[in-house]
């Protein structure tokens, strides 16, 4: 892999931390084929653009697999290492093929073209060399898996109004299983295994696991999958009936499950080591991550040394050796391994270290909240930004993020808050967002906001609140119903208009919605109402910068120029910026031209320490 000096300035010594943070050549955890580990695949901006790159372990020869104008990043190998697959979009909308090219490089060919375009649910592609599975989304059909052998034409399993997808396939290609929300509730997913035919059709259904027992139990389930051995049934599953995801071991056939004697606080999940001895646990607990191996003939869970921060990935290899993607809030993500040290290192500039976070505990409405917080150089109080994380099931954790870093370099300090709704805190944090929505979050900010300009930290008057996606609803709607508290507002591809989002979103974020409104804008008008930015634009003092992605199917175009449209109306100081992508962008120059212009609108209103 080399770098391309076309997307570095000419004078890169003079180019700022914040932006080298964005432009160093960084690399994802190698994926590697099952039946030729020397085969690996990873993501890597070295062009400029993050695209698919191939590495052959044996000879350590790598190639660019994919050059398109917006990036490309999910992709995977095929078992025996022969094929690259990447799924195949129009300018970040999500909607489109999978792909298909030789390992050692060749023509892409349109890999299922018995398969319409839609949105992917999954892939599983059979060690056996007959199989593949894929699932897809769509507003016409809803949730589909098709199952084709032997390259012959699609053979439809499944199909739903609800959201699901494919789980995974056994080792010999005989077993499917999906996850399904066929209850209606999006947010906890119940698993069905079905029994392959000879032709891929459905010869029977296996098994069934509902923990939500028909959608009145607010308890998931994942796959996390099978047993990588031949006629091997069992299936990694993760189960929130301890209040947090902990992995088990169901057997399908046998009808049996199997808890696991791992006693640690926080989420669990899992993987298998190649034998099936023994599991790969990461363990999330207060916004750091680590890792275990689990034996399982002697229940014994024994750590794996890796370094306080996040482990935002990892993988057995045949050698029992273990990969690993680690960084923290301070130090720039490195791929290491138990035994050899850096696996991949890109070639060419490095980004420069941030600061470390310090970590708030503040008493909210709904309990204790979990704040990280980043200052400069200097004493507070600091003009601050309350970066809002996005998903909203996702959190913030002690991770290398070059956005808040360039927040400190020109002088502000920046807290991240993992609020009600967050993942990482327990079943019932993350599902306390259904009660409220957007409103019960702003609570748990309103709490740290206030912890933060009490302990002399933040200047009260110089408050940014800032976020993209979710990140960039709670910070138009925060903006709306708390007008007094903030400086500006900072939203990226952010849900502005919730209903006209509703109405043009994909569907799988529709059924989300659903749940957690419990109905459409037109059965539950005022709940919806009432967590709406479009409801409180006219209320809005700060001023506010938007930035949307032209052809994104999560936060789509229109709600966002109803809303912006409703700030000019009353010529509101605003800003808004359209570029031509996705939800977010793959590409180096257009992320560092929105973080500029974010820093230049922000500086204007609230001038750095």
């Amino acid at each position: 892999m080399t770098t391309d000096a076309a997307n570095m300035p000419d004078d890169a010594a003079a180019m700022p931390d914040w932006e080298k943070r964005f432009r160093a050549p960084r690399v994802s955890l190698p994926e590697w084929a099952e039946d030729a580990p020397d085969r690996s695949l990873f993501v890597s901006n070295a062009t400029g653009t993050y695209e698919l790159y191939a590495w052959d372990r044996a000879t350590g020869a790598q190639r660019q697999v994919t050059d398109r104008e917006n990036g490309t990043t999910d992709g995977t190998l095929s078992p025996d290492g022969a094929w690259i697959w990447w799924f195949d979009d129009h300018d970040g909308d999500e909607f489109g093929v999978w792909r298909r090219q030789p390992f050692a490089g060749g023509e892409d060919a349109e890999a299922l073209p018995g398969v319409a375009a839609a949105y992917s649910a999954g892939l599983a592609l059979g060690r056996d060399g007959r199989t593949v599975v894929v699932g897809s989304s769509s507003d016409e059909h809803g949730s589909l898996v098709h199952v084709v052998r032997d390259a012959g034409a699609p053979v439809e399993v499944y199909r739903h109004r609800e959201s699901a997808g494919v789980g995974d396939l056994s080792y010999d290609g005989s077993l499917l299983v999906v996850e399904h929300t066929e209850h209606g509730d999006a947010m906890h997913s119940a698993l069905r295994v079905l029994e392959l035919g000879e032709g891929g059709e459905v010869s029977r259904t296996v098994a069934e696991l509902d923990d939500t027992e028909g959608g009145t139990k607010e308890l998931g389930l994942s796959v996390m999958g099978f047993a990588p051995l031949a006629g091997d049934a069992r299936l990694l599953v993760g189960t929130q009936r301890e209040g947090r995801w902990l992995p088990m071991i169901w057997d399908p056939l046998a009808g049996t499950e199997t808890a696991l004697a791992i006693d640690l606080p926080g989420d669990v999940s899992a993987d298998w080591y190649e034998d099936a001895s023994a599991l790969l646990i990461a363990h999330s607990h207060e916004a750091r991550g680590e890792l275990y191996r689990y034996d399982l003939a002697a229940h014994r869970l024994e750590r794996i040394e890796t370094p306080r921060g996040t482990v935002s990935g990892a993988g057995a290899r045949p050698d029992g050796s273990v990969e690993y993607l680690w960084s923290s809030a301070a130090e720039p993500p490195v791929v290491r391994s138990t035994t050899s040290g850096v696996v991949l290192d890109p070639p060419g500039m490095k980004a420069p270290a941030s600061v470390p976070v310090t970590d708030a505990w503040v008493e909210g409405p709904g309990g204790r909240v979990h704040a990280l917080v980043q200052t400069p150089d200097g004493e507070g109080p600091f003009p601050t930004v309350f970066e809002i994380h996005g998903g909203p099931t996702w959190h913030d954790s002690d991770a290398f993020a070059a956005g808040p870093a360039a927040w400190i370099d020109h002088g502000y300090a920046v807290v991240r808050v993992n609020y009600r709704g967050s993942t990482g805190y327990g079943r019932a944090w993350t599902d306390a967002l259904k009660h409220r929505v957007g409103l019960i979050e702003l609570e748990d900010v309103a709490a740290v906001r206030e912890w933060a300009v009490g302990s002399g930290l933040a200047d009260p008057a110089r408050l940014i609140l800032s976020g993209g996606s979710w990140g960039g609803y709670l910070t138009l709607l925060g903006i709306g119903t708390q007008p007094g508290a903030w400086a500006a507002g900072v939203a990226a591809v952010p849900v502005a208009d919730y209903v006209t989002a509703y109405h043009d979103e994909m569907e799988a974020l529709k059924a989300m919605d659903r749940t957690l409104f419990g109905g459409t804008p037109e059965e539950l008008p005022e709940r919806w109402a009432a967590s709406n930015p479009l409801t409180y634009v006219d209320d809005v003092r700060a001023p506010v910068y938007v930035s949307a992605g032209v052809n994104d199917p999560r936060c789509p175009i229109k709600q966002v120029e109803n809303y912006v449209d409703r700030l000019a109306a009353r010529e509101h100081p605003h800003e808004v910026y359209r570029y031509d992508a996705g939800h977010g962008s793959l590409v180096v120059d257009e992320r560092v031209k929105q973080v500029r212009m974010e820093l230049d609108f922000v500086r204007r209103y609230v001038p750095g320490a």
